[in-house]
């Protein structure tokens, strides 16, 4: 039986949509700027691994609803923060400016408006 509720349910925003929708798009930028930036097979293939790993590993331990570690607002930030500059940096080495503040500028007003969110609760 199904105990969950309409009532009991997380409402999911637009926000979050958009946030996690960020998400994989600074995972997928990662990989593609290791294999990209970087001569192949090496570093290139361990970059190209490693960048979205290190970035996913630190998304399920700090931020994603599911946690390991439980921190406030401002350590997920922190970690928001690095994760998306890094994905903006990878585009704006890749030769992709306008790419690289367009996301910058949606990562930042996705987080402000997370943020604003989390600390009313």
């Amino acid at each position: 039986m199904n105990d969950r509720t309409p009532e009991s349910l997380p409402k999911i925003g637009v926000n979050d949509v958009l946030r996690f929708l960020l998400e994989l798009f600074a995972f997928v930028t990662l990989a593609v700027w290791g294999f990209v930036a970087f001569p192949l097979p090496w570093p290139g293939i361990a970059i190209g691994i490693g960048a979205p790993l290190v970035a996913i590993v630190l998304w399920a331990l700090f931020v994603s609803p599911r946690a390991v570690f439980t921190v406030d607002a401002f350590g997920k930030a922190l970690v928001e923060i690095a994760v998306f500059t890094a994905t903006a940096i990878a585009w704006w080495t890749m030769g992709q400016p306008i790419v690289a503040v367009i996301t910058a500028v949606v990562a930042a007003v996705s987080g402000i408006l997370n943020g604003r969110k989390e600390l009313a609760d």
